[in-house]
């Protein structure tokens, strides 16, 4: 019996995926990242960043889009003491966001559609400049929440994401806070 409810479940899924419409979106963007906390000797200032990579846009009016990205984060301190200082904190990784969205305005066939969505993401470390990257978390949680708008074959989209657990391991060292990154993306929408 639980065989047979299963393969019915299986079924009944495998169907409403092939059944739905499903929108490749490969994009690339600029990001700002800057952290939650600024010490007293000095401050953060978030710099330009990157990312590239794609998402797979599921369903029409509502969708699901997982997706996967390479990204480079940079933030720079500075501090404020008689001789004045500045460390990079250049950081890339793959991000992995899933998220959940809707159409405001016209649906993923409109020619021009607005949509919402927000969702959680994981960042996995991969490299981090002129730090020891054993310092470092290799995985980052986060939480989003944007706005898209679809004109055509072309999608633009703002994003804001905070993290959800720090950056560094050890933080009675050095404690900057969560990162709190701004994502700017633009790409084509290749409907299955």
């Amino acid at each position: 019996m639980k065989r047979a409810i299963g393969l019915s479940l299986l079924f009944l899924s495998t169907t409403l995926f092939v059944s739905a419409q499903i929108t490749i979106k490969p994009s690339a963007g600029v990001n700002f990242t800057d952290f939650s906390k600024n010490p007293s000797t000095g401050s953060f200032k978030a710099k330009v960043g990157y990312q590239v990579g794609g998402s797979v846009a599921i369903g029409e009016k509502v969708y699901i889009e997982p997706g996967l990205f390479y990204v480079r984060k940079s933030t720079q301190y500075s501090t404020e003491e008689t001789n004045p200082s500045t460390i990079d904190y250049n950081i890339s990784g793959i991000r992995i966001p899933v998220a959940v969205g809707a159409h405001f305005v016209g649906n993923s066939k409109s020619p021009i559609s607005v949509r919402g969505f927000a969702g959680a993401s994981a960042f996995i470390l991969t490299r981090i400049e002129d730090l020891d990257k054993d310092d470092f978390e290799t995985a980052n949680w986060g939480a989003f929440a944007g706005l898209g708008v679809d004109l055509s074959m072309v999608f633009v989209e703002a994003k804001y994401e905070w993290s959800l657990t720090n950056l560094q391991k050890d933080v009675t060292l050095v404690d900057v806070g969560k990162s709190r990154s701004i994502f700017l993306s633009a790409g084509v929408r290749l409907p299955l």
